[in-house]
C-alpha cells in the first residue's frame, strides 16, 4: 500500500481542497423528519450517507467519531461499519477514537480500526509513551494522528506544561517523531485551529508530517490562518469541519445545505499546485 501522505495527497488533488468532513451524528441534533418514521439507529444512518453523497465534490477525507456511534449501543459498531463502507474508496478516512493504551491492548486496537473497519488512519493520545502509539503504524499506509496540541479549554491542564523549559506538546512531537523512523507507517499530529502560531511552530517542527486540524467553523478557528500555518502542500494539511457542515440546516435540505457549507469550505482550503508527486 502506497504511503498515507502520498495516497492523501492524491485525494486531495482530486477534490481540489484539505477538507475533512467530521462525521459526529448526535441524534438530537438531526433534523426531526428524519425521526418520524426511523428508529435512531436507521435516521443516523441515512443522515450519514446523505451527508456523505452530498460533500464528496468538495471533502478530500472523512472523520468518523467514535463515540457518537457507540452512544447508540449494541448496533452501533455495525451502523459505523456500514458508514465507514459508504465513504468513497478514493477519499481518506480518519477513525476519532483517541485510542492510548499499553502495548498489547493497543496492539488490537489498532487492527480494529485499521484492519476490520478499515480506516487509513487514527487518532492516538500519547499518554501512555511509546507502546501505545507504535501498533498504529506497524503497517505501510495508515498513520497515527498523535493528540499535540488540541483546540478544547482543557488543553492549558497538560499541553502548555513546561518540560525543560519547553511546552510539552513540543516535546511529544519530537519525541513521536522519532519513534515515526522506525515504523512503516506514519507519525502524524492533531493540531488546533485555535493558536495559529502554534500550528506554524509545530510545522517547524515536523515539515512533512500530517496535521489534522480540528477546531475551524463552529469552534472558531479560521480555515485560511490554519493552511498558511501548516502550508497547503498535498499531503500533510487535513482540515476538520464537523458541525458548521453536517448541521448547516435542521430542515428538510439538510443534506443539500450540508453540500454547500462543503463546498463554501473547500474554498478555503485549496491545495498547492505542483508540490508533492
Amino acid at each position: 500500500m502506497a504511503a498515507f501522505s502520498d495516497r492523501l495527497a492524491a485525494a486531495q488533488r482530486a477534490s481540489g481542497s484539505a477538507l475533512c468532513v467530521g462525521l459526529d451524528p448526535d441524534v438530537e441534533r438531526l433534523p426531526p423528519h428524519l425521526l418520524e418514521s426511523r428508529t435512531p439507529v436507521a435516521a443516523v444512518e441515512h443522515f450519514c450517507r446523505s451527508v456523505i453523497e452530498h460533500t464528496s465534490d468538495s471533502a478530500c477525507a472523512y472523520k468518523l467519531n467514535f463515540a457518537f456511534f457507540e452512544r447508540l449501543g449494541d448496533s452501533g459498531l455495525a451502523l459505523l461499519r456500514r458508514i465507514r463502507r459508504a465513504v468513497p474508496s478514493e477519499k481518506m478516512t480518519v477513525a476519532d477514537a483517541k485510542r492510548g493504551d499499553i502495548g498489547n491492548s493497543a496492539r488490537f486496537y489498532a487492527k480494529s480500526a485499521l484492519e476490520d473497519l478499515g480506516f487509513d488512519s487514527v487518532t492516538v493520545s500519547p499518554y501512555m509513551g511509546r507502546d501505545s502509539v507504535l501498533p498504529f503504524i506497524e503497517s505501510d499506509g495508515h498513520a497515527a494522528f498523535v493528540l499535540a496540541h488540541t483546540s478544547n479549554p482543557g488543553r492549558e491542564d497538560f499541553q502548555t506544561a513546561r518540560v525543560n523549559n519547553r511546552p510539552l506538546y513540543e516535546v511529544v512531537v519530537e519525541r513521536c517523531l522519532q519513534w515515526g523512523r522506525e515504523a512503516k507507517g506514519e507519525i502524524g499530529f492533531v493540531v488546533g485551529a485555535s493558536e495559529p502560531g502554534i500550528v506554524a511552530r509545530l510545522r517547524e517542527l515536523a515539515p512533512e508530517s500530517p496535521f489534522l486540524i480540528p477546531g475551524v467553523g463552529a469552534q472558531g478557528g479560521s480555515a485560511e490562518a490554519a493552511m498558511e500555518a501548516s502550508k497547503s502542500t498535498p499531503g500533510i494539511t487535513l482540515v476538520n469541519s464537523s458541525r458548521a457542515i453536517i448541521y448547516a440546516s435542521a430542515g428538510t435540505d439538510y443534506a443539500e445545505a450540508a453540500g454547500q457549507a462543503a463546498r463554501e469550505a473547500a474554498g478555503l482550503l485549496g491545495i498547492a499546485e505542483g508540490a508533492r508527486v
